[in-house]
C-alpha cells in the first residue's frame, strides 16, 4: 500500500539533495514523520495546507520502513502511518505537485490504495 506525505518543495528538494528527509518541523516536534493514506489524504490537506502552494505529495510504498513505520490513533481515533526516523529520499516511487484551493480541496489523479 502507498502512504503519502505532503511537503513543501524547497523543502523536499533539499532533502532530495541530502538523499535524506529529516521531517518537516511539525515532525521533528512530534519525533515522527507524519503520513496519510489514500483515503486520509483529503481531510489532511484541508486540515493542514488549506492556502499553501508549492506543494509537493510524496508518495511512498509502506512496506519500505519495517518496524520504523507505527500506526498510531489520531483525528478520531483513525490510524495513521508515522515513520520514526528519516526518510531514504531513493525510497521514494513518486512525487506529483500538488494543486490546492483556498480550501484545502486538491486537483489530483486517482490514488493507488
Amino acid at each position: 500500500m502507498f502512504i503519502y506525505k505532503v511537503c513543501p518543495e524547497a523543502m523536499w528538494r533539499e532533502a532530495e539533495k541530502a538523499g535524506y528527509f529529516k521531517g518537516a518541523p511539525v515532525d521533528l516536534q512530534d519525533g515522527f514523520i507524519h503520513f496519510s493514506t489514500a483515503e486520509q489524504l483529503g481531510e489532511t490537506l484541508r486540515r493542514h495546507f488549506a492556502g499553501q502552494s508549492d506543494l509537493l505529495l510524496i508518495e511512498v510504498d509502506d512496506s519500505t520502513f519495517g518496524e520504523r513505520l507505527k500506526w498510531e490513533p489520531s483525528r478520531g481515533g483513525a490510524l495513521f502511518p508515522h515513520l520514526y526516523g528519516g526518510l531514504d529520499a531513493s525510497a521514494v516511487s513518486k512525487t506529483t505537485r500538488l494543486t490546492l484551493d483556498a480550501d484545502g480541496h486538491h486537483q489530483l489523479p486517482r490514488l493507488p490504495l
